[in-house]
């Protein structure tokens, strides 16, 4: 009997540049072993839950390598904090 998948958040390093309107865009993610993975491109930006692993913020669909991928933005409940939130991606353990 195959157990069922389950992900958890994991939290990336993320490069970003911001457009003159002051949209939040990732450029390259770094994974914990220091891998970096320049992201191709953006299709899509938008709130969303982090459905596998749980989560609320913003949903960046983004293409890796000609993979896509969904890349979260979770913001700091903190408001006014230096630290605006961080970054996960889902991962299957």
């Amino acid at each position: 009997m195959n157990a069922p998948v389950k992900y958890v958040k994991e939290y990336v390093e993320v490069m970003v540049s911001f457009a003159p309107d002051g949209t939040m865009l990732p450029r390259c993610l770094v994974w914990q072993d220091g891998h970096r993975y320049e992201i191709d491109r953006i299709k899509a930006i938008q709130p969303a839950p982090a459905q596998k692993a749980g989560g609320q913020g913003d949903r960046y669909t983004i293409m890796i390598e000609g993979h896509e991928r969904h890349l979260f933005f979770e913001h700091n409940a903190d408001y006014g904090s230096e630290k605006l939130g961080k970054w996960f991606v889902e991962r299957k353990v």
